[in-house]
This record gives structure tokens, C-alpha cells and sequence, in this order.
């Protein structure tokens, strides 16, 4: 198997070091960034599984450098930052950061919020069981959900990639319809060890199921959000 890659950016050369000695260890590739530009050359130049990311990159916005990434590419990114201000954790992960982890930082936490993200975004694929009689077919506004073998299909017919993280929530939603679900209950609902405490990544993880159910992510007709609370699936739900 492909050992997944990760590329640190940080103009501190000792954080990027330390880093790099921590992730190859547990079998990581590592490539390194000092800047913006070599943060591009990096995504361009390998597939890249996670972006780590530090906000205060001399002479640059690290968070303007984040939207960026987000809006062109569909690659995890945890934010590393000297601050611990929680507007400034908000602010990040509300720009599509998944996770944001404060300077000092234990070396063990780091590994073990990279490994969440990561299994946040493995591709949806579970064997479909042989057993399985009394399968139930849910529909929406035209789509078709298979929770058994975890497929689901668009109104013409087409399969739909999603992330394991993606489909469990879109069950949650379609299990849930026209009820109102806080980000609390969502993280409980969705088995929330793989998640922080201060989180809100439930925002960026419905942003990106938006992009693969909505005709315009920007304006969503099935997953709607309760301003100061959460989020609805407004969509009629039949079983079939």
C-alpha cells in the first residue's frame, strides 16, 4: 500500500523537522513547505493525502492560504497556530479547515488528529453482505440510499462517491428528516471520539457533502442550516 503523504508547511525549520522525524516514523511520506509558493509546488508536484498548515508564515496569511487550498482542492488541512484564541479556531475551520491544533503542541495529539481527518476522508467502500434480505431503499428528491451497501445514487441513475464520513452523515440526515440536529447531537449521532472537543469541522464536513448533493452548494435545498443551531434535511424521505 502507498504510504499516505503529508505535506508540513511551517517557516519554522525546527517545527517542520520535528514533524517530519514523528510522521515517517509511524510510516508517513513528508514533504515540506516554507512558504505559499512552495506550499503550491508541493500539491502540484504529488498526490497529497493531508495538508498541515501554520497561520503565522512570515509575511503571509496563513488563513487567506487555507481558503485558497479549500476552494481548489479537496485535501484535508489542519491549521497549526502560536494562538489559541478561539475566534481565531472558529475563523479557521469555518474557512474549511478540518481540525486546528495549538503551538506548544503534544506530538501524540498531533498523530492522533492527522489519523481522524484521515479516516474522515477514506473512500466509502465496504463489502456489501451477502445477507442481507430485508434491505431498505431510501429515497429524496429523486436520490436513492442503499445503508446495507452503502451506494448512493443520484436522479439519473449515476453512483456517488463519498468519503465514509460523508455517507454516515447523509444517512444521519436522511434517517432524520425535517428535524432540526444541533452540531453537539451531529457529533454524538456521527460516534464523535474521532473528533475534537472544540469542533467545528461538522461545518466543513457538510460543506463538502453539499458540494456532491446540491445543485448549487451555495444555495442548499436538502441540508439547510438552522442559524445558531444546526441543520435540517428538508427533503420528503421514502422507504422502499
Amino acid at each position: 500500500m502507498t504510504a499516505k503523504r503529508i505535506l508540513v508547511v511551517d517557516d519554522d525549520e525546527q517545527i517542520r523537522s520535528i514533524l517530519r522525524s514523528l510522521l515517517e516514523r509511524e510510516g508517513f511520506e513528508v514533504a515540506e513547505a516554507r512558504n505559499g509558493e512552495e506550499l503550491w509546488e508541493g500539491l502540484r508536484v504529488g498526490l497529497t493525502s493531508l495538508v498541515t498548515l501554520d497561520l503565522n508564515l512570515q509575511g503571509e496569511d496563513g488563513l487567506a492560504l487555507a481558503r485558497d487550498v479549500r476552494s481548489r482542492l479537496d485535501v484535508p488541512i489542519i491549521m497549526i497556530s502560536g494562538k489559541s484564541d478561539d475566534v481565531d479556531r472558529i475563523v479557521g475551520l469555518e474557512l474549511g479547515a478540518d481540525d486546528y491544533i495549538t503551538k506548544p503542541f503534544n506530538l501524540r495529539e498531533v498523530l492522533a488528529r492527522i489519523r481522524a481527518v484521515l479516516r474522515r476522508y477514506e473512500p466509502n467502500h465496504r463489502p456489501v453482505s451477502e445477507a442481507a434480505p430485508d434491505r431498505e431503499l431510501l429515497t429524496f428528491d429523486g436520490w436513492s440510499l442503499d445503508a446495507a451497501s452503502r451506494v448512493v445514487t443520484d436522479p439519473a441513475g449515476a453512483a456517488v462517491d463519498l468519503t465514509t464520513a460523508e455517507f454516515n452523515l447523509l444517512v444521519l440526515f436522511v434517517e432524520r428528516p425535517r428535524r432540526v440536529l444541533s452540531r453537539d447531537l451531529i457529533l454524538d449521532l456521527l460516534k464523535g471520539a474521532e473528533w475534537s472537543p472544540f469542533d467545528r469541522s461538522i461545518d466543513t464536513l457538510v460543506a463538502r457533502l453539499r458540494r456532491k448533493i446540491e445543485g448549487d452548494p451555495d444555495h442548499p435545498a436538502l441540508v439547510k442550516t438552522v442559524r445558531g443551531v444546526g441543520y435540517v434535511f428538508s427533503a420528503d424521505v421514502g422507504r422502499r
